[in-house]
């Protein structure tokens, strides 16, 4: 007897992301941004939060047996092409996330270090950085930190070349490190990887303190190699669209702005005829 044919389906992307309410960051900005760029988006939620768009006021972790038991039912009926990973919260959530990692050691990881929220509140407990570099660095495919981000995790170093040699080191494959914390008039982005040469590229520095940015960026990083483009192709076009889903942004609370996600969808509404033949 002939199996039945199984039907085609876009690439899949698991997220492994803090909640946030605003929808402007976190696993809402994951799914968005996966979606938007035709992956499809299974999802993991390591932490609650109390925030707005000004700033995050508290958050929670998910407790780890919870998040254990949901990743196995999850990952035993499907499996994803890459996963991304964005606010671990504790170490206890990192001990789950690392377990994953370990199961599906195929499976290429992009990895956003999120460490504190735009406003600098901490979104970490215990040695969160420590253990990151010692064990989840080296399962890491492609990081994507911010300045900030790439110093903490490049041992302090003001040099961010030594920053991106530094967290390389530790196993993974391509760094890249964005430059929207930078007072530059344009805003550079520099990627990283193993035996080539930095590849920088600069964006005009928009207007506005966007929430979700870095969310943004890693999450299409990962729907992109999920249909096997390369670290650096994912790398660049992951950067067009972040910059455009910016510069389409809009303000729906009193701070910062939400990325447009679906800004190619309401240009696709613009150009249509709107007379019926």
């Amino acid at each position: 007897m002939t199996s039945p044919a199984t039907p085609l389906h876009p690439p899949i992307v698991c997220c492994i992301s803090g909640f946030d309410p605003t929808g402007g960051a976190g696993i809402q900005a994951d799914i968005e941004a996966v979606n938007s760029i035709g992956a499809q988006c299974i999802s993991l939620i390591t932490a609650l939060t109390v925030q707005d768009t000004h700033t995050v006021y508290h958050f929670q972790p998910v407790a780890p047996d919870i998040l254990r038991a949901q990743a196995d039912t999850l990952l035993n009926d499907i499996r994803p092409d890459v996963f991304k990973i964005g606010m671990i919260g504790d170490d206890s959530v990192l001990d789950v996330v690392l377990e994953i990692l370990e199961k599906y050691p195929n499976i290429p990881v992009v990895y956003d270090p999120v460490f504190s929220s735009g406003s600098g509140t901490s979104l970490s407990k215990g040695d969160m950085i420590d253990r990151v570099q010692r064990d989840l660095l080296p399962k890491v495919t492609l990081c994507t930190p911010n300045t900030p981000e790439a110093k903490l995790l490049g041992n302090g170093s003001k040099d961010l070349d030594q920053c991106a040699h530094d967290i390389l080191e530790r196993g993974c494959d391509g760094v890249l490190i964005t430059g929207s914390h930078e007072s530059t008039p344009l805003v550079e982005n520099t990627l990283y990887t193993v035996g080539d040469d930095p590849v920088s590229r600069q964006w005009e520095r928009l207007p506005h303190l966007y929430h979700g940015s870095g969310c943004t960026l890693a999450a299409a990083c990962a729907a992109l190699m999920s249909a096997h483009l390369s670290i650096s192709d994912a790398a660049l076009e992951a950067q067009e669209y972040t910059y455009l889903a910016l510069k389409a942004g809009f303000a729906i609370g009193q701070n910062q702005w939400h990325p447009d996600r679906m800004y190619w969808s309401r240009e696709l509404e613009e150009d249509e005829d709107p007379h019926v033949n």
